[in-house]
């Protein structure tokens, strides 16, 4: 039997897993930046403009006030009564740290967001704090 003049390397079958970690890598990517979307309303309100802003807390509940008085918890819309509720429950879920985030539109009166702020603090709440949009950013 005569051997062949070029040898040939041995097959190596292994599965080439770069493809799959660069679409697993694109889609944690995707999560990352929609993820913060996806927890608020889409109710057209125009937050109010500050000059400072402070790192907000991954653990928050955002609480929207329309400038029709509508509510709106995370992403869906209640009355002030069932905000209260949903407060209440999930302050026992995640404890007294939960940040409450209220974003209120800048045509609302100081009172409602007064009185938002308040049902907030009865249900609960011990950090809150008020949405703003920095000078310059995009109404």
């Amino acid at each position: 039997m005569r051997k062949p003049l070029v040898e040939q390397a041995p097959i190596v079958a292994r599965i080439n897993v770069t493809p799959i970690i660069d679409v697993a890598l694109v889609l944690v990517i995707i999560l990352l930046i929609t993820a913060p979307m996806i927890a608020v309303t889409d109710m057209q309100i125009q937050l109010p403009t500050a000059k400072t802003r402070s790192v907000e807390s991954d653990a928050r509940v955002n609480v929207t006030l329309g400038i029709d008085g509508a509510i709106a918890v995370d992403d869906k819309d209640v009355s002030r009564s069932q905000m209260f509720g949903m407060i209440a429950r999930r302050i026992d879920t995640d404890g007294t740290g939960l940040l409450i985030v209220v974003r209120a539109d800048e045509g609302v009166s100081y009172a409602a967001v007064q009185d938002l702020l308040k049902d907030a603090r009865n249900a609960g709440a011990l950090r809150m704090a008020i949405a703003t949009r920095q000078p310059g950013e995009k109404r």
